[in-house]
């Protein structure tokens, strides 16, 4: 049985959830809370917010391959589906070569992976996989539910759909400001972006759809910074999203940025008043 996911979902790293957050999120329409960042393969922070809320979907995006042993998160898996029947999608990824030690033949340890979560019996409709080039999201299509796109656009999503075919999920993620002023939104996009901007898998797919090293000096160019992370009104930023749909998508994950302590859950309760 395949997870509902809804059109809408939220995505934040396990420092940003709580209950309260995640009840919030519920109670105003999203039908996915996704746990980023590498989380845990014990798990027990999607426990957490499974037993925070009644029947929203939770994923993760992604339990890291060289963290975690496929077996053990097999074992996780197999615990949350006994707690909370069909809720659950298991979200795995290869990591960034810049953060793991050791990192070789991402393509074959992706594909053993996969084999050890079979083995695991983690049916193929429940776990989905991080990807962004054409080989990796094939592998997506063919051995799991789908792609989880991290960090990309509309004009990603549409390629990822023509490689993907029909039927199989795509739920890219989406970075958005609140914030009506250009220049305040951009700083805002900046602050957050400059890690991702020094790690090769995302500046690889940022040049295969048209970006240059030009793009990723001084914190991003203004184009580059607009085209990953959308800002305004929450109309305006409502149109962005859906932008991801036009293209393809099934689902869009939601990651609202602003500064340390904000309280997240009036934001995503303004976007859900205009999303459709």
């Amino acid at each position: 049985m395949a997870v509902e996911l809804g059109r809408y979902g939220v995505w934040h790293g396990p420092q940003h959830w709580g209950p309260e957050l995640a009840a919030g999120l519920e109670q105003a329409g999203y039908g996915t809370l996704w746990l980023g960042s590498s989380p845990d393969g014990g798990l027990r922070d999607v426990e957490v917010l499974l037993a925070s809320t009644n029947s929203v979907a939770v994923g993760t995006s992604i339990v890291n391959m060289w963290k975690t042993p496929a077996a053990a998160v097999g074992e996780s898996y197999h615990r949350l589906e006994d707690e909370q029947p069909g809720r659950f999608l298991l979200g795995v990824g290869i990591g960034h070569p810049e953060h793991t030690g050791g990192y070789k033949s991402p393509y074959e340890t992706i594909v053993s992976y996969l084999d050890d979560l079979d083995e695991a019996k983690v049916p193929i409709e429940r776990r989905a996989l991080a990807a962004l080039g054409p080989k990796v999201l094939h592998v997506a299509g063919t051995r799991t539910a789908g792609a989880l796109p991290y960090l990309t656009t509309p004009e990603h999503t549409r390629e990822a759909r023509r490689t993907l075919g029909g039927g199989v999920l795509l739920a890219p993620e989406q970075k958005v400001v609140l914030e009506t002023d250009p220049e305040i939104a951009r700083s805002t996009a900046r602050d957050y972006l400059a890690s991702y901007l020094q790690l090769s898998n995302y500046t690889s797919n940022f040049k295969r759809l048209g970006f240059t090293d030009e793009d990723f000096a001084d914190g991003g160019s203004d184009n580059l910074v607009d085209a990953l992370v959308l800002h305004g009104s929450a109309v305006d930023i409502a149109e962005g999203l859906k932008a991801h749909l036009d293209a393809g998508a099934d689902h869009v994950a939601i990651q609202q940025l602003g500064r340390e302590g904000i309280d997240l859950l009036p934001g995503y309760e303004a976007l859900a008043t205009v999303l459709h």
